[in-house]
């Protein structure tokens, strides 16, 4: 934890001689007090959090007056892909990141080891699948190309969208997230391509790539795709994975910590988001 103490008032000592007749007399040493607001400087904490650009960084950024006013001095580091954040996390350079979710979060422990841990949900983006020439799945015709994000945690939320439509059917346990190889029944012959990541969706969408194309919310308001105009599916609302504040395990209880969670949980965090996202980006409630 780096912290930044102000130590502010030094002892001035001043000596004065002053000529009394025919010798020299010392004055009494005085002290000067530090001025009223100096004295009343509090110490303030900084903490660095890494984020992805929308709505993360946006929101951190509302956030930041708020947390300066409980001491803490915000400063964001913003990432476009989600590789670095937890990387950077565990090497020390951030304190915590806001980007995940927890099928990701337990997917990135599970294959790097991390000792991470959740501090708690923020809010949640539902994925949503995007065509310029199809307003809904049930249009999409047979061999259609759907292309999606090569994250594997993110095929688990997208499939359910797809089989909740009734195009495909998925045999998945309970608690497993679906993957491609889960889907039993696909009559239209969807032909889900999974080639591309996860930042460059909106870029693949707005080129005219495939039949829809299935995009993260964040970079879909990052990329400034119409969701009203060409959103024709999304995740529903049961099933949503919310974006969470992760720290590395040691620093689970730091204080400051739990109170940036506090202020990205409270009313005018909450309002903020609303008015700015207009229900493509859904506060966390439980």
């Amino acid at each position: 934890m780096k912290k930044f103490l102000s130590l502010i008032g030094a002892a001035a000592i001043s000596l004065s001689l002053v000529a009394c007749g025919g010798g020299a007399e010392e004055e009494p040493q005085t002290e000067e007090t530090p001025g009223e607001e100096e004295a009343a400087q509090e110490e303030h904490v900084k903490l660095v959090v890494g984020a992805s650009a929308v709505p993360h960084t946006e929101v951190l950024e509302f956030a930041a007056p708020l947390l300066a006013e409980k001491g803490i001095d915000l400063e964001i580091r913003t990432f476009t892909d989600y590789i670095l954040p937890n990387q950077t996390l565990e090497n020390g350079e951030l304190d915590a990141n806001y980007f995940q979710t927890p099928g990701y979060l337990a997917m990135q422990i599970e294959e790097f080891g991390y000792e991470f841990e959740s501090i708690g949900p923020i809010h949640a983006e539902p994925i949503g699948v995007y065509s310029k020439e199809y307003s809904s799945l049930d249009e999409l015709p047979d061999g259609a190309t759907i292309i999606m994000s090569e994250s594997f945690s993110d095929h688990g939320r997208i499939l359910p969208i797809f089989e909740r439509a009734g195009v495909i059917e998925l045999d998945v346990e309970e608690g497993q997230l679906a993957q491609r190889e889960d889907i039993v029944s696909n009559p239209k012959n969807l032909d889900f391509s999974t080639l591309v990541e996860a930042s460059l969706l909106a870029p693949s969408f707005e080129s005219g790539e495939g039949d829809a194309v299935v995009i993260n919310t964040n970079f879909a308001l990052q990329g400034e795709v119409d969701i009203e105009k060409y959103g024709i599916a999304f995740e529903g609302q049961d099933v949503l994975q919310p974006n969470l504040i992760v720290v590395r395990s040691e620093d689970v209880d730091r204080p400051e910590i739990h109170t940036l969670f506090e202020v990205l949980r409270s009313e005018e965090v909450v309002n903020f988001i609303h008015e700015r996202y207009d229900g493509a980006v859904i506060p966390w409630s439980e």
